[in-house]
């Protein structure tokens, strides 16, 4: 495996499964840019105002905590959305997404609403 990319590790009866943390933010990706009302990701690195590790993807950060996924996405919502309504949705689409294809559980997808897009 390539020595500069970070995996997620989930150990199993028959043995590890490792996916990389880019295949993850990518699910996560485009999970949440399905939801209508999502204007896109945000480019700026909002981990540093986070005092976590940088992102994963533009936009996305994960990490395992305790043998789970945790997602936090930093979008733009489209103008005239209701803000609550559109993450909510982005969550239940996310969750969803990263449970059914990776099989890894995921502890939290957690929504940073950073800009309106018009």
């Amino acid at each position: 495996m390539a020595d500069n990319k970070e995996y997620m590790t989930h150990q199993e009866e028959m043995g590890a499964i490792q996916i990389s943390e880019d295949v993850v933010a990518s699910i996560a990706t485009s999970a949440a840019l399905e939801v209508d009302g999502v204007g896109g990701l945000l480019n700026a690195n909002m981990a540093d105002f986070m005092g976590g590790k940088k992102m994963t993807a533009k936009g996305v950060r994960v990490e395992m905590v305790d043998d789970a996924i945790v997602v936090h996405l930093f979008l733009m919502i489209r103008y005239g959305c209701a803000v609550a309504d559109v993450a909510g949705k982005v969550q239940t689409n996310v969750f969803a997404a990263l449970q059914d294809m990776t099989g890894f559980s995921v502890k939290a997808v957690n929504v940073h609403v950073g800009g309106i897009s018009f």
